[in-house]
């Protein structure tokens, strides 16, 4: 079981997460949705295509662009298309 965790709160955990270029992309359900919000960030990979982030959330703090996903993947990736990964301080185990 794979386990995101920001400031001691768990923000995704998953049995069936796929691993990426040493990231761990959770299933879209997995994602606890009270602890993120959309950004208006939007970078390219070459590969996976256009990737969105979301800012996480706990209490009163802010990790600006801590998780993205790609909405629409390309052909190679469309395994993980939806799938949430994190940075920026998030834990990830598992």
């Amino acid at each position: 079981m794979a386990t995101a965790r920001w400031k001691g709160v768990v923000l995704a955990e998953s049995g069936d997460t796929h691993i990426v270029e040493g990231n761990h992309y959770f299933p879209p359900a997995s994602l606890r949705r009270e602890h993120v919000r959309p950004s208006e960030t939007h970078t390219v990979c070459g590969w996976k295509g256009t990737a969105s982030y979301y800012d996480v959330v706990v209490g009163e703090e802010v990790n600006k662009d801590a998780c993205w996903y790609y909405p629409a993947c390309k052909p190679e990736a469309k395994h993980i298309e939806g799938y949430v990964a994190f940075w920026r301080g998030v834990e990830v185990t598992g």
